[in-house]
């Protein structure tokens, strides 16, 4: 969230972000004014404290002068102020309640570079990246190419779990180990720390990474534990250090997790979103950098350098877009996407996103790093490196044969112990 010296000293800043956004500035006026109570409860408070504890110094004196009626007096004066003294205490810490939950929903500044936009067609192209592949035969889509070659159970997953959910078998399970054994080891040589987070989180940590009266319907709850299971390993991974005062020495704190994600994925979907491309639960590789303020920039665009270098690597089709303003989400202030050419539907989607958060998870967080002038809040940053089964769907589709089977990409190949050529699975 915004800290609260952005609506005490640059009100007008975040006012002219939602006239960007197309928002009103309602929850705004309401936090400034909620504020302003809040500190003059709090005023009021310290005060009537004061009071009281110039007037335990009168008690000692009247009790010196044996003045019982003066005493008397005092003491009923002092049980007065202590009571006002809690009922100023209770209403203040309502007020920032109140202050802070609407506080937690106002969304992050954007970068002065987001493109204005009502909607995802108001995304603008960044780049574009590879050869788009041409076929001497009308290209399949990754659900016709999974079922010729018998390398995914979703009838069977279903009857098991429920929609959405998949075995993967044979070579393309072989495949999807393959990818995230190349992706760890593209990033750890970029210096980035590997990390198996938990694939739960209580609400507390949660509600630090993002906005959960957003996010919670498309997140699985755990009950009675209160948990909730991660959907990416973002989450975790930024949350870790929460509470936590950084030493700078160690920034920026680099580190690539590797997870299973749960998403409830609600609504309707189109034809190419089946299959193995919007699924309930996946495996995600992610980059993760805490930084210092003035080099988070810096670090987002090198975040995008890793991706475009990664899906280079695996000879992909695909381009970069810059995000707009109807596009962007809550929490962060800039994003780009990846999207890859997926030739079956003959369309672009989305395979990576790329997020500068600047202070707004730190801040609700409360991550912190030393400075000689006192304690001040870090930038987070987050992108996906690869989600292995939009990788699947993007290579199938891409490097697809005549045949039905798959050429792996050469950087994979090593990972599958020399074998170029996907097989199918025999059952």
């Amino acid at each position: 969230m915004l800290d609260i010296s952005d609506f005490r000293d640059n009100a007008n800043v975040i006012k002219a972000d939602h006239d960007k956004r197309g928002l009103p500035h309602d929850n705004i006026n309401e936090v400034i004014r909620l504020d302003e109570e809040w500190r003059k409860a709090v005023y009021e408070q310290s005060l009537a404290r004061k009071e009281r504890n110039d007037t335990a110094k009168l008690i000692s004196e009247a009790k010196k002068l044996g003045n019982n009626d003066e005493m008397k007096k005092l003491l009923s004066n002092v049980k007065s102020l202590g009571k006002k003294i809690d009922e100023l205490d209770k209403f203040a810490n309502e007020l920032k309640e109140s202050r802070d939950l609407i506080r937690m929903s106002i969304p992050n500044v954007l970068h002065d570079d987001v493109p204005k936009g009502d909607d995802e067609e108001g995304n603008t192209l960044h780049s574009e990246h590879g050869n788009k592949p041409s076929f001497s035969f009308e290209p399949r889509t990754h659900n016709e190419l999974l079922e010729m070659n018998n390398w995914a159970e979703l009838p069977r997953a279903a009857k098991i779990t429920g929609s959405r959910f998949y075995f993967l078998k044979g070579d393309l399970a072989r495949l999807e180990m393959a990818l995230q054994s190349y992706s760890v080891d593209f990033m750890t040589r970029k210096n980035f720390t590997l990390m198996h987070p938990p694939t739960m989180m209580n609400r507390k940590a949660y509600e630090g990474v993002t906005d959960l009266a957003d996010f919670e319907t498309v997140m699985y709850g755990v009950e009675p534990d209160g948990y909730y299971m991660i959907a990416t390993s973002e989450h975790p991974l930024t949350a870790m250090f929460m509470d936590e005062i950084i030493e700078p020495s160690l920034l920026p704190i680099k580190l690539v997790g590797v997870s299973p994600c749960f998403r409830r994925e609600v609504g309707a979907h189109g034809q190419s979103d089946k299959g193995i491309w919007r699924v309930h639960q996946f495996t995600k590789i992610e980059q993760i950098i805490i930084s210092l303020p003035e080099k988070s920039w810096e670090h987002h665009e090198d975040m995008l350098e890793n991706c475009i270098d990664l899906w280079n690597s695996l000879n992909i089709h695909y381009r970069v877009v810059n995000i707009c303003t109807g596009d962007m989400g809550t929490v962060a202030s800039k994003k780009y996407d990846l999207e890859a050419w997926l030739p079956g539907p003959n369309e672009f989607k989305e395979i990576v996103s790329c997020s500068n958060c600047t202070d707004y998870q730190a801040n609700r967080l409360k991550m912190r790093y030393r400075t000689p002038e006192g304690n001040s809040t870090v930038h987070t940053l987050n992108s996906t490196a690869v989600a292995t089964s939009r990788a699947l769907v993007a290579i199938m589709e891409q490097n697809q044969l005549e045949d039905g089977r798959i050429k792996i990409p050469e950087v994979l190949q090593p990972y599958m112990n020399g074998q170029k050529i996907l097989q199918p699975a025999p059952f």
